[in-house]
């Protein structure tokens, strides 16, 4: 059984840090690839980052570049979204989830299992 487990959210500052993690489990984590995508009620699902299944490719949103840094340790099964430098325009739900590859324009094609995410919310 597939699970996809975030964690890591809450309540930061703008120009604050938070850590997001999604640990995997119910298959073999490091064969796929794995994108953070984030949620506003109202708005479209933005793919923030995806990373390749070894870690050695990576792609950011133009929002979050150069402040976000994904990476995996797949022997935890864990996948992370490093956050630097926040504010408000990052206020959403994080959810992970394996897609079918990484893509460097449009969207991702996702493979169906999401997690139930965590919620940021960078508020003064």
């Amino acid at each position: 059984q597939v699970q996809l487990v975030e964690s890591g959210g809450g309540l930061a500052q703008p120009g604050g840090s938070l850590r997001l993690s999604c640990v995997a489990s119910g298959f073999t984590f490091s064969r796929y690839v794995f994108y953070w995508a984030r949620q506003v009620p109202g708005k479209g699902l933005e793919w923030v980052s995806g990373i390749s299944g070894d870690g050695s490719d990576t792609v950011y949103a133009d929002s979050v570049k150069g402040r976000f840094t994904i990476s995996r340790d797949n022997a935890k099964n864990t996948l992370y979204l490093q956050m630097n430098s926040l504010n408000f325009d990052d206020t959403a739900l994080y959810r992970c989830t394996p897609v079918q590859k990484i893509v460097s324009r449009g969207s991702p094609v996702p493979l169906g299992y999401w997690g139930r995410g965590t919620q940021v919310t960078v508020t003064s």
